[in-house]
């Protein structure tokens, strides 16, 4: 069996046989099989073509964020699609021996499971969040301290604004801290809940922002509102905190290191990511059983470089470097 892993213009491209795979392509190519992981606006193709293969709801999610796929399919024989726990309808594809993660989480968030890793021969894996100092505090550990943030908060009459990607966190943060009242939410915010809700998610309702300060209910404090992640500059933060006093809790696996800034442009930011840390990649590997590993997306360098350091054949997929036959 002839196969070959490259990275090119258009995407990750795997070529086995006569098969053509882009995983995640920025445009779809009419001559073979398009993978879209999920439907964060990064991993979501410009244009159409070819048969695009992803979960019924990264389908229904695109659509909902202006791109509707054509010649979409949910199944294909000899593919399957594997949970990645990152996102709701977020997948990885197995196929020939070799598995591709896309974003990937394995531990369990809200209504979110953790990813369980198949065998494989060939692995290519995300690692955002490759390096050792990004090791994130266990889920019961976060709801414990936001709650005794928003108590707190709530004990001086003080409004709480729980800020994460429109798309993922926000509605982890909704189930996890939506027994908070009055709850209200950020117009987008409530848009991306209420497909969720469609398919099957159980969300707590709630009014958008809009129609709160329309009927001057955010006068009536405190209450809680999630909406996506922003600036302080943000105008619509700088009109919360001067109108209402609003304080802001921000959840972003970059609070964790003190080198990046931007995730911590919030008065409280929490170490809590859709992906995995460091030490639950490396496990991925591990479980994997993976004889040659590519990376993508992060540290490529420094995490393909540890696993060479435990023995483990690894290196980056980049552009323009040699095809790598497998």
């Amino acid at each position: 069996m002839s196969r070959k892993v490259r990275m090119t213009k258009n995407g990750i491209l795997c070529e086995v046989n006569e098969k053509r795979v882009y995983l995640d392509p920025k445009n779809s190519d009419a001559l073979g099989i398009n993978f879209v992981s999920h439907a964060h606006i990064d991993h979501l193709p410009t244009k159409n073509g070819g048969t695009i293969l992803s979960s019924i709801e990264t389908n229904e999610i695109a659509n909902l964020r202006g791109f509707k796929m054509q010649n979409h399919v949910e199944s294909l024989d000899d593919f399957s699609l594997i949970d990645s726990g990152h996102i709701l309808g977020a997948k990885g594809l197995l196929f020939d021996d070799i598995f591709y993660t896309g974003d990937i989480c394995t531990r369990d968030r809200g209504f979110l499971h953790g990813a369980k890793i198949p065998k494989c021969k060939t692995l290519i894996t995300e690692c955002t969040f490759g390096l050792p100092e990004f090791t994130f505090p266990k889920i019961d550990e976060i709801k414990k301290q936001v709650n005794e943030l928003i108590s707190g908060l709530y004990s001086k009459g003080i409004p709480v604004i729980l800020m994460g990607y429109q798309l993922g966190k926000a509605q982890t943060i909704t189930q996890l801290f939506g027994h908070w009242g009055p709850l209200y939410f950020h117009d987008s915010v409530k848009e991306m809940n209420s497909l969720h809700q469609k398919l099957g998610v159980p969300l707590k309702d709630g009014i958008g922002h809009s129609e709160a300060e329309k009927n001057a209910l955010l006068e009536k404090k405190p209450w809680v509102m999630i909406a996506p992640l922003m600036s302080s500059k943000n105008k619509f933060v700088q009109d919360m905190k001067s109108k209402y006093g609003a304080v802001t809790i921000g959840f972003s696996g970059w609070a964790q290191s003190k080198k990046f800034s931007f995730g911590r442009r919030t008065d409280y930011s929490i170490p809590m990511s859709d992906h995995s840390d460091y030490n639950e990649l490396v496990d991925m590997v591990m479980q994997s059983d993976a004889e040659q590993v590519y990376t993508i997306h992060g540290f490529v360098d420094e995490f393909a470089e540890d696993l060479r350091k435990r023995g483990i054949s690894a290196q980056p997929l980049v552009k323009n470097s040699l095809d790598d036959f497998i």
